[in-house]
């Protein structure tokens, strides 16, 4: 089994560490390490250290560095733009593109958004919450890298991104093209679009197409909003080389 991983917003320097906080707590009361097991700390950005615990307190680690290393970034990177979805089903969506092993996720504010960000305290708070799923699920799938979760965009700034992209893949069941067809790039970002679940609109299609969008769809049936990007990300996966 793997060993499990805590976030902190820096590696220790040296030999020798306190895990205290959020994340000691966690550790010494929930997870209950003590003495001889080990665990890895990362700084959520590809840097990770392997100690060895030497005292558990009661909300705290005394740990032993023992080994330092950093994962690199794939060099296909998927960009995932989740049109905005109601619920706790933006956030499910997230959770699950986290562990398929998503880059990077733009809140995407569709015409046909049943959900709405509004400007303010409220579309803050529940851009929070994406960042905060996208954190827990990382850690939960002892990720190195923490996937950014950016401001929300409008379908201008979608298709800003989209030609900005190595490829732009639009997931929509009138494809003809499936997701396999389409010429993936050795490196670069691959920014997948996902819409909401009252669909994509022909405009936004028409705005994302002219901005060098490919349209496709994944397989015969329609996907729900919330799980459309990690069976994508899956198949991505195998398609490129970020599983090799």
């Amino acid at each position: 089994m793997t060993l499990p991983v805590f976030l902190v917003a820096a590696l220790p320097p040296g030999d020798e560490a306190v895990l205290d906080g959020p994340e000691g707590r966690h550790a010494a009361t929930v997870r209950r390490l003590r003495a001889g097991e080990e665990l890895v700390l990362s700084d959520g950005t590809g840097a990770q250290v392997r100690c060895v615990v030497s005292e558990a307190a009661k909300d705290s680690l005394r740990l032993r560095v023992v080994e330092r290393w950093t994962v690199p970034e794939a060099a296909v990177r998927v960009v995932v733009a989740q049109a905005l979805v109601k619920g706790d089903r933006g956030e499910l969506a997230v959770e699950l593109a986290t562990e398929a092993g998503v880059d990077g996720v733009v809140p995407w504010r569709a015409s046909r958004c049943v959900t709405k960000w509004e400007d303010g305290p409220r579309g803050a708070k529940a851009l929070e919450r994406w960042r905060s799923t996208a954190r827990e699920a990382a850690k939960q799938a002892r990720r190195a890298r923490v996937p950014s979760v950016a401001e929300p965009v409008t379908t201008a700034g979608l298709a800003r991104l989209a030609s900005s992209s190595a490829v732009t893949l639009v997931l929509h069941e009138s494809a003809s093209v499936g997701l396999g067809s389409v010429q993936l790039p050795a490196s670069g970002d691959v920014l997948l679009v996902v819409g909401p679940e009252g669909g994509i609109t022909d405009e936004e299609l028409s705005t994302l197409t002219g901005a060098g969008a490919h349209v496709v769809r994944l397989g015969p049936t329609v996907l729900r909003a919330s799980t459309a990007a990690a069976v994508a990300l899956g198949a991505l996966g195998v398609l490129t080389d970020r599983w090799r």
